[in-house]
C-alpha cells in the first residue's frame, strides 16, 4: 500500500492540475464573440475537469480524513473550500436561468452570430443573473485559491517537514 505522505503528495498535484483547466476554461469562454451551443460545450468540458481534480480527491481522501485532522488549519481549509463550493452554487443559480433563456430563445444554434441581440433585452432579471454568475465565479476561483494555499501550507508542515 502506498504511504500516507505519497498519497498526499498525488493529492496535492491532481488538485494543482486542475488549476490550468479552469484558466482555460475561462479564457476560452471570454474571449468569444458569441457563446453558441459548441462554444458552450467546450468551456464546460475544461471546468467539467477541473472540478473532477478537485472534487474526487476531496471526497475520496480529504473528507474522511477531516474529523482526525481537526485543528486550526484543516478547519481553515475546509471552511475555505467549502466557501468555494458555496460560490459555486451562486454561480449555478446564475449560469442555469441564463441557459435557459438563451435556450428558449435559440441562442445557441450556429446561426445565433448572425443575430444581433443583447442578451440583457431577453429576460427582465438577465442582469441580475448575471451578476450572480459573475459573483459566483470570482467568489469560487478566490476562495478556491485560498483553500489551495492553506492546503499546500498544511500539507509542507505535516508531510515535508514533519
Amino acid at each position: 500500500m502506498a504511504s500516507e505522505t505519497l498519497v498526499a503528495a498525488v493529492v496535492a498535484l491532481v488538485v494543482t492540475a486542475s488549476f490550468p483547466f479552469y484558466l482555460y476554461g475561462a479564457w476560452y469562454i471570454l474571449d468569444q464573440e458569441v457563446v453558441t451551443w459548441d462554444v458552450l460545450m467546450h468551456h464546460l468540458k475544461f471546468i467539467v475537469v477541473g472540478l473532477l481534480l478537485t472534487t474526487i480527491p476531496m471526497l475520496t481522501w480529504m473528507v474522511p480524513r477531516f474529523l482526525d485532522q481537526l485543528g486550526g488549519f484543516a478547519a481553515l481549509h475546509a471552511f475555505l473550500g467549502l466557501q468555494a463550493y458555496a460560490m459555486l452554487l451562486v454561480a449555478l443559480t446564475g449560469i442555469v436561468r441564463i441557459f435557459q433563456v438563451k435556450y428558449q430563445h435559440d441562442m445557441y444554434d450556429s446561426d445565433a452570430r448572425e443575430e444581433d441581440v443583447d442578451i440583457g433585452e431577453l429576460h427582465e432579471n438577465m442582469g441580475a443573473w448575471r451578476g450572480r454568475l459573475r459573483i459566483g465565479v470570482v467568489g469560487y476561483v478566490l476562495f478556491w485559491l485560498l483553500a489551495w494555499l492553506v492546503g499546500m501550507i498544511r500539507f509542507v508542515m505535516d508531510y515535508v517537514l514533519y
